[in-house]
C-alpha cells in the first residue's frame, strides 16, 4: 500500500519508486503524471500551462484521497487506483483498472526498461454501451472506435492524435508523443507507450460534447482566425510542372468565371529535394507570377517537403550542424524517392523539426527564396515523416529516440512555420499538412487525409475520418477531391466518383480538388493527367460549375462557423452526436454529419446510387435545401439522389433557403 501526500497543488500517491501526481489542468480538468524518477519529468508533450487562478480542491484521508476540479474529481485508493467521478451527475466516468490478484497487471505498469525508457502502461475499466470518437485519422471506415486497436504512429492517411470523446461525456489525452497503441476493447482499454519515461494523461469532463472539446481547445489551444480566402476554392495537381503551367491553368479559370482561391504548387518546384528555393528554369520569375495571381484574387502555396537530398546545397551544412535527423545504426538516411540529377533511387534525411536550431534553418532558407518572392502559403508535405522503412526505435531526434518522441514532429514542424510566419508580422497564417499531433489546432494546421485511393471505399471511409477528426479537436481538415491515386479521368466510374465527391467537398471545411490522375505518361515527378473542374466531360463540368457557385454563397455560413471554432473549439463538420446527444441514433449514424448547427448533410458514398435513407434528428423540422419540402424530425426518409443532388437539409429557422436556390 501507498501513502498520501500533499505537494503544492498536487495531490502525490507513492509506493516505493512507484509516485504518481495529480493536479487540476482547466476547467473540469485534471493531469495525471506518473515515473520512478521521484520527481516530475519535464518532457515534450501536448498541454498548455493551465491557468495559475485555478483552485483545486484536494482532501487526504486514511483510505482514500480526492482532488477537484470543477465538476471533475479523482479519487485514489491505498493501492494507488484512480476513479474519475462527475461530482454533478455523480457518476463514475472512467476508471483505471483494479488490481484483483498478484498476479494481474496493474493499472500501471513500467515495464523492460532499456537505458532511460520503459514500456508504459496504462489499464482502464470497460464500460458496456461505452463508444469512442476521435483519435486522430484512421482508414478502418469506423466512427465509433470501440473494439479498436489503433496504432498511435503517424503514417501516411494515418494521423495520430491521442485523444478521445467517450459517450460517458469525457474526454482523454495520452499525453505523451511515444509510438505506442490503445486497445479499446470489451474487458478493458489499454494504452501503451512503447518507450517513454513518464506516464503523463488528462481528463476532461462536460455536460455536453461541446463542452469536453472546447474545454480540449483551452487545455491544448485554439486553432487561430480561418483566413477570408481559405474557405474558397482550391486548384491543385500532382503537379504543375512550370510557372507557365500553372498560371494558364489559373487564367482559364478566370477567363471561364469561376471562383478560384488558391492555386498550388506540388513538390518538385525545386532543383533537388532540401534546396527549399524554386528551380530557376521551370520558374524564372516567381515574384511576377505571385504578383499575376494577386490581381486575380488568387493565392500560391508552395509545397515544403522536410527531406534533404545529399547532392542539396544545404546537405552539407545541416549535416556538419547537426540539423538533420540522425539514425541510431546504419547511413543517416531515412526516405527513398527520386531527385533531379539522380539516376536511380535517391536516399535522403529529413531535417530535425525538434532541434530548434533546424527549425531557424529552414525558415532562414525558405525566407531567402519563397517567402521574398511574394509566397505565404506552404504545404507540409511528408511530415510524418514518412520513414522508409519505418523503424522509430533506429532514429536519433534532437528530443530523443524516435520511439519516445517520433509522433511529435509534425507539431514541431508546424510551429516552426507558425512562429517565424507571425514574427514577420504575418497575421493569415494557414499551412495544409499531412500530419498532426495533439496541439496542432493551435499552429493553424490544415490536415488533408493523404495518398488515398480514387474509389468510393476511400470516400466512404474519408466522411469517419473528417468526422473523427473533428472529435480529435481538429477543426480544419480536407481531402483530395477525387481521391490522390489511381483515378482514370476518361472513365465512366471515376467520373462519377469525382462529382460524388466533390459534392462531399463543398461542405468541408476546405474544398480543394487535388490527384495525381490517369493517364499518365511518365513516372512521377512528371505531372499526371489533367485535374481542372473542366477535365472530366461536360455533364462533369456543369455540375461542378453549380457546386463551384454554391461554395462561393456558403462562404459567409462558413466563416461565422469558423470563428465559432476558433473561439470554443467547436469544429463546423461534426458528427450528428454533438448537436443532438440526448438521441441515441445519432451515436451510430456514420455517413451523415452537421456542417454547423444549421445544415445536416447525407453524401452519396456508393457508385451508381440514385438514392439513399437519410436520419433527421428530433426535436426540429427539417427542409429539403432543394425542393423546399419540409420534416418532423426523428425519422428516416428516403431521398432521391440524382446524379446531380447531395441530400441537404435545413434546420427550422435557419434562414439559409436563398443560399440553395440555383
Amino acid at each position: 500500500m501507498g501513502f498520501f501526500a500533499r505537494e503544492a497543488h498536487r495531490l502525490v500517491w507513492q509506493e516505493n519508486q512507484h509516485k504518481v501526481w495529480l493536479q487540476a489542468w482547466g476547467a473540469n480538468g485534471l493531469r495525471v503524471r506518473a515515473n520512478l524518477a521521484g520527481q516530475i519529468l519535464d518532457l515534450p508533450q501536448a498541454l498548455l500551462d493551465p491557468d495559475a487562478s485555478a483552485e483545486a480542491e484536494i482532501e487526504i484521508g486514511d483510505s482514500t484521497a480526492s482532488i477537484r476540479s470543477g465538476v471533475l474529481q479523482a479519487t485514489v485508493t491505498r493501492d494507488g487506483r484512480i476513479s474519475f467521478i462527475n461530482t454533478e451527475t455523480g457518476e463514475t466516468l472512467l476508471a483505471e483498472r483494479e488490481r484483483a490478484m498478484y498476479y494481474t497487471p496493474p493499472s500501471r505498469d513500467f515495464k523492460r526498461p532499456h537505458g532511460r525508457l520503459y514500456q508504459i502502461e496504462a489499464w482502464f475499466e470497460a464500460q458496456p454501451g461505452e463508444r469512442f470518437y476521435g483519435l486522430g485519422q484512421h482508414q478502418h471506415g469506423q466512427l465509433n472506435q470501440e473494439g479498436c486497436v489503433i496504432e498511435l504512429q503517424q503514417r501516411n492517411t494515418e494521423i495520430s492524435i491521442p485523444f478521445m470523446v467517450s459517450t460517458r461525456k469525457y474526454g482523454f489525452l495520452w499525453n505523451n508523443p511515444s509510438i505506442g497503441r490503445v486497445e479499446l476493447g470489451r474487458t478493458a482499454t489499454r494504452w501503451v507507450a512503447n518507450g517513454a519515461q513518464q506516464l503523463d494523461y488528462y481528463v476532461t469532463c462536460g455536460s455536453s460534447y461541446a463542452e469536453i472539446l472546447e474545454h480540449y481547445a483551452d487545455a491544448t489551444g485554439h486553432a487561430p482566425t480561418f483566413p477570408d480566402w481559405a474557405s474558397g476554392f482550391w486548384q491543385c495537381k500532382l503537379r504543375y510542372e512550370t510557372q507557365d503551367d500553372l498560371l494558364k491553368v489559373a487564367r482559364e479559370y478566370k477567363a471561364r468565371g469561376l471562383p478560384l482561391s488558391v492555386i498550388v504548387s506540388d513538390f518538385f518546384n525545386w532543383a533537388h529535394m532540401g534546396d527549399w528555393k524554386f528551380h530557376p528554369e521551370a520558374w524564372p520569375n516567381p515574384a511576377a507570377m505571385v504578383s499575376e495571381l494577386e490581381e486575380m484574387g488568387v493565392k500560391l502555396m508552395v509545397s515544403i517537403w522536410p527531406t534533404v537530398s545529399p547532392i542539396s546545397e544545404n546537405y552539407a551544412t545541416m549535416t556538419e550542424h547537426g540539423l538533420l535527423i540522425n539514425n541510431e545504426a546504419g547511413v543517416d538516411a531515412q526516405h527513398v524517392f527520386v531527385d533531379h540529377d539522380i539516376n536511380g533511387p535517391a536516399y535522403m534525411a529529413y531535417y530535425d523539426a525538434t532541434n530548434p536550431e533546424a527549425r531557424e534553418f529552414i525558415w532562414e532558407t525558405i525566407k531567402r527564396s519563397y517567402y521574398a518572392q511574394g509566397v505565404r502559403l506552404w504545404w507540409l508535405d511528408n511530415d510524418e515523416p514518412d520513414i522508409n522503412p519505418w523503424m522509430p526505435e533506429n532514429l536519433r531526434f534532437y528530443l530523443g529516440n524516435g520511439e519516445e518522441v517520433a509522433n511529435i514532429y509534425p507539431l514541431l514542424h508546424q510551429m516552426g512555420f507558425y512562429e517565424h510566419m507571425r514574427d514577420e508580422g504575418e497575421t493569415e497564417i494557414l499551412t495544409l499538412s499531412r500530419s498532426a499531433w495533439a496541439g496542432s489546432q493551435r499552429y493553424g494546421a490544415l490536415m488533408w487525409s493523404g495518398d488515398i485511393a480514387s474509389t468510393f471505399e476511400a470516400l466512404q471511409a474519408q466522411v469517419r475520418c473528417g468526422l473523427n477528426m473533428a472529435m480529435s479537436g481538429i477543426p480544419w481538415w480536407t481531402t483530395d477531391i477525387g481521391g490522390f491515386h489511381d483515378g482514370d479521368i476518361r472513365t465512366p466510374t471515376f467520373r462519377e466518383l469525382m462529382v460524388r465527391w466533390f459534392q462531399y467537398g463543398v461542405f468541408s471545411p476546405v474544398c480543394r480538388l487535388h490527384g495525381y490522375r490517369l493517364p499518365a505518361d511518365e513516372p512521377v515527378p512528371a505531372s499526371g493527367a489533367e485535374n481542372e473542374v473542366w477535365s472530366f466531360g461536360n455533364e462533369v463540368y456543369a455540375i461542378l460549375r453549380d457546386l463551384l457557385d454554391l461554395r462561393e454563397r456558403l462562404r459567409p455560413y462558413i466563416h461565422a462557423q469558423m470563428e465559432r471554432a476558433s473561439a470554443s473549439g467547436l469544429p463546423v463538420m461534426r458528427p450528428l452526436l454533438v448537436d443532438f446527444p440526448d438521441d441515441p441514433a445519432c451515436e451510430t449514424i456514420d455517413d451523415e454529419f452537421m456542417f454547423g448547427p444549421e445544415i445536416l448533410v447525407a453524401p452519396v458514398l456508393h457508385e451508381g446510387a440514385r438514392s439513399r435513407k437519410v436520419y433527421l434528428p428530433p426535436s426540429t423540422r427539417w427542409t429539403d435545401a432543394h425542393t423546399g419540402e419540409s420534416y418532423d424530425g426523428g425519422r428516416w426518409i428516403d431521398a432521391s439522389t440524382p446524379l446531380d443532388t447531395i441530400p441537404v437539409y435545413l434546420r427550422a429557422g435557419s434562414g439559409l433557403e436563398s443560399v440553395f436556390r440555383r
